[in-house]
């Protein structure tokens, strides 16, 4: 249940780097809440799932899911550019994230 709760908190982070992205420096209403909507979510089951997942496991992964979510959104709905160097480094942080759960078995 941890892993699953730590998955939702990385995917809502996504939701708030977005949305802090589309609040154009907290002018526009909804996407501002939406940030701080998101981030609430994100730290409270992060916070959770740090009850039975260790420290630096929990905020890696976290953040790993974070950047690459951000990663995806950023090329495939608000156009920014992709390249191999981008792309490789998002592969590497995925395998940063699949050797820390295999690590933390």
């Amino acid at each position: 249940m941890a892993w699953l709760l730590l998955v939702v908190a990385g995917l809502f982070e996504v939701v708030w780097a977005v949305g802090m992205k589309q609040s154009a420096g907290f002018t526009r209403l909804w996407p501002s809440v939406i940030t701080f909507v998101g981030a609430i979510a994100s730290f409270v089951l992060l916070s959770w799932a740090m009850r039975t997942i260790p420290l630096g496991t929990a905020y890696t992964v976290w953040t790993g899911i974070g950047a690459v979510g951000a990663f995806v959104i950023g090329i495939a709905v608000l156009g920014e550019q992709v390249n191999t160097m981008r792309v490789v480094a998002a592969v590497l942080i995925v395998s940063g994230l699949v050797l820390m759960k295999m690590a933390s078995d």
